[in-house]
């Protein structure tokens, strides 16, 4: 299957665009709530979080169950992670800091198997069914079904995206715009990022493929985006809607006079 026609398990083939949120607490309660309100996915973050391979292993696997599709922010480019990571059911990875084509390349072919890519076969996994799934469906599925989305947080990233997303392994981009903004001196909001990120946008439309981004705790510019051709959005994540929540009762029980 080509990399436009991937869908993670579904995610891109819903009408609307999806919208996730990150996972950084180590319990699978959070992954429970985001599913009864109402997520499309999520994403584990081992990037910015202490959570270990075990517990994102669980996390997985509580998101599937809860029909959201699961994919996972490794904390680097190291092909050993991205396999243990597909292997615990994972639909998808996004990786952080993919500054080239070569990089992008590289994450690609660890997503796949032979001849497409370097990924080992470990079909008594759990992405496997425990070696109950026949072999030709799990190395197809291995192949057809899971996203590698390199993400874009440098100027050099985005002039690079449309040959990266020229390989057939990469399935979509995901904008940081947060660490592409710092790295230029800037904020998300000032004119010159808010080009590049637009730029992204159409390189992924050209290639008929998708770019996503995150808004934190602004849904409303979450949907202007998606209006202005965002594919996929991650809102907030679940400590900090803990945190905004606890701040706010507070808060309202003191400006009652409690």
């Amino acid at each position: 299957m080509s990399a436009a026609r991937r869908t993670g398990g579904g995610l891109f083939g819903r009408p609307a665009a999806p919208v996730g949120t990150w996972l950084k607490i180590a319990s699978g309660e959070p992954v429970e709530i985001m599913a009864y309100a109402g997520f499309d996915f999520v994403v584990v973050d081992l990037e910015h979080a202490p959570l270990d391979l075990q517990t994102a292993y669980r996390l997985i696997n509580a998101a599937a169950a809860l029909g959201m599709t699961p994919l996972v922010r490794v904390p680097d480019k190291t092909p050993s992670t991205i396999q243990k990571i597909l292997d615990a059911g994972a639909m998808g990875i996004l990786v952080p800091h993919v500054d080239t084509v070569d990089e992008a390349a590289a994450i690609g072919r660890a997503c796949r198997f032979p001849p497409h890519g370097v990924r080992g076969a470990g079909g008594t996994s759990r992405a496997g069914a425990w070696g109950l799934r026949p072999n030709a469906e799990y190395l197809a599925s291995g192949n057809d079904d899971v996203l590698c989305i390199p993400q874009l947080e440098s100027a050099e990233a985005i002039k690079a995206a449309p040959e990266m997303l020229a390989l057939d392994t990469v399935d979509a981009v995901f904008v940081g715009a947060a660490d592409l903004s710092m790295s230029m001196g800037a904020t998300p909001a000032s004119p010159e990022v808010l080009e590049l990120v637009a730029s992204a946008i159409e390189a992924a439309h050209a290639a008929g493929k998708r770019c996503g981004l995150a808004f934190g705790g602004v849904p409303e510019r979450a949907a202007s985006a998606v209006r202005d051709g965002c594919d996929f959005v991650v809102l907030s994540n679940d400590t900090t809607m803990l945190a905004e929540a606890a701040r706010g009762l507070v808060a309202g029980f003191r400006e009652a006079g409690g």
